[in-house]
């Protein structure tokens, strides 16, 4: 009877202790820890996983971003190079028109005094035909000179015209004249009208008297 009681209450005592005892890794049973080894990697791929995806998103994303700011700095420069290709043109145009402005008010002064030269031409040949004073000759030719350089250091020049071959870009026929000399048809036998041209450029046709 005795030995049957000592035989529970031993049995008790190793419930008990068995109860109390925390699972460890000493106490683990040796077909459990590499269930839980193969947990722990997996839950660990899965963690390396997670992360290389979200980096990988947000590479993307940076990289869209990158991406769309190349794209409007390209866009900016072209903008940008157009721009000063206008204003470049602008700038020209603008120049030029300046320029031409100033040509034409000072074309349109030099022909004004166009006549003026016509008039002191003719007060030369008539003042050489006369018997007047030298005096009135030396006056009449220095203010013809001083006009006439001026005029010329602004760009005016004579167009020859006399015994010159007949030219419908420097001449304006006025009439026509025969000559016995073969050389001189189709040559200037006369200038009626002397011409001009300002910086190269005709501003008044030579009319002429053409030998045929």
């Amino acid at each position: 009877m005795s030995e049957n009681v000592k035989t529970d209450v031993e049995m008790n005592v190793q419930e008990e202790d068995l109860k109390e005892t925390p699972v460890t890794e000493e106490n683990t049973p040796d077909n459990e820890a590499p269930v839980q080894e193969e947990d722990k990697k997996e839950e660990k791929k899965g963690f390396l996983k997670r992360g290389c995806s979200k980096e990988k998103a947000k590479i993307e994303e940076l990289e869209k971003k990158v991406a769309g700011l190349e794209e409007k700095a390209a866009k900016d420069k072209d903008d940008y190079i157009r721009l000063m290709a206008e204003f470049d043109n602008y700038r020209r145009r603008t120049s030029q028109e300046k320029l031409e402005l100033v040509s034409m008010a000072s074309t349109d002064t030099i022909k004004g005094m166009l006549p003026v030269l016509d008039d002191c031409e003719r007060a030369l040949q008539v003042l050489k035909e006369s018997d007047d004073s030298d005096a009135a000759k030396e006056g009449t030719e220095l203010i013809y000179s001083k006009l006439m350089g001026y005029l010329k250091s602004k760009g005016l020049a004579v167009i020859e015209a006399k015994d010159q071959p007949f030219d419908t870009d420097l001449h304006e026929a006025v009439a026509q004249f025969p000559v016995q000399e073969e050389e001189q048809k189709g040559k200037v036998f006369d200038v009626v009208q002397t011409g001009y041209t300002l910086n190269g450029k005709v501003i008044r046709f030579a009319k002429v008297v053409v030998g045929i």
